[in-house]
């Protein structure tokens, strides 16, 4: 099986708002925005959040995060079939990328871990810091294992995540979205073949099911800015059980809360 980072898909009502995690900081919205697919919104959020923030490293992440995502959204990859279905990782993704896009996205990012890494170097601790390198270097190995099908890089970016997310939740168990990349390496995997499983904890990673799933739940029920994001991944891991009562509640759920975004209904009815 192809390693699989799976991408934020959700729309978000402001309604839903303490329901979801979100407030109502321009972050917040920028993050709506980008789960409602609207990604010229969510740019511009981010940039009347950074004029105000200049050394907030999680904003030029999640600026980043705007240009993956909308380039997931043109090459279909933000389609939940695409993480169930094997061969949809095959024939779902013919398009070019876009070098335009792709320039802005690793300048947003490295912009980020610039300001990240200048952040720890005053203070070791700095949790929001720690969260935007932990995302950033998700967000790094989402595009070169997905749209450039680096695969071994994609692997190297999913465990310095993980490893530096233990790290903040040392700190600060509290800081839930972190558990995320903890449940992403260890479910995702868990899915591969034993042999190479075996190699794969040889080399450092963590490959225990049962682990991940905890871990993706905990950020479902508590986090912030990924909680719908874990909440799809329990749907896509329910799927790939055959467990369809619970990803057709999941994904009920979703639906309801975020009527804007068409995945969630379009992977509602195939399974119903």
């Amino acid at each position: 099986m192809r390693l699989r980072i799976l991408a934020f898909l959700v729309l978000f009502s402001a309604p839903l708002a303490a329901a979801d995690g979100l407030g109502n900081s321009a972050m917040d919205a920028a993050f709506r925005d980008m789960y409602n697919l609207e990604f010229d919104a969510a740019h511009r959020e981010l940039a009347g959040w950074q004029s105000s923030h200049p050394a907030d490293p999680l904003c030029p992440v999640a600026d980043a995060a705007a240009y993956l995502f909308a380039e997931f959204n043109r090459l279909h990859i933000l389609e939940v079939e695409f993480f169930t279905n094997d061969k949809s990782f095959e024939t779902k993704n013919r398009l070019a990328p876009d070098p335009a896009l792709r320039q802005k996205f690793f300048a947003s990012l490295d912009r980020g871990s610039q300001l990240a890494s200048q952040a720890l170097s005053r203070n070791p601790n700095d949790a929001q810091a720690m969260f935007a390198s932990v995302l950033a270097l998700g967000l790094r190995g989402d595009y070169v294992a997905l749209i450039e099908k680096r695969q071994l890089q994609g692997l190297s970016n999913m465990k310095q995540a993980r490893e530096l997310a233990e790290r903040l939740l040392a700190l600060d168990p509290a800081r839930y979205d972190a558990y995320l990349a903890v449940g992403v390496e260890n479910y995702l995997l868990s899915l591969k073949p034993a042999p190479l499983r075996w190699m794969l904890r040889m080399g450092g990673a963590q490959t225990d099911r049962s682990t991940g799933i905890d871990r993706l739940r905990l950020t479902a029920e508590k986090g912030h800015y990924l909680r719908p994001f874990a909440r799809l991944l329990l749907a896509v891991a329910a799927l790939r059980d055959n467990d369809k009562p619970s990803a057709r509640e999941l994904l009920s759920e979703l639906a309801q809360q975020f009527p804007q975004n068409p995945l969630y209904g379009k992977e509602l009815r195939a399974i119903q």
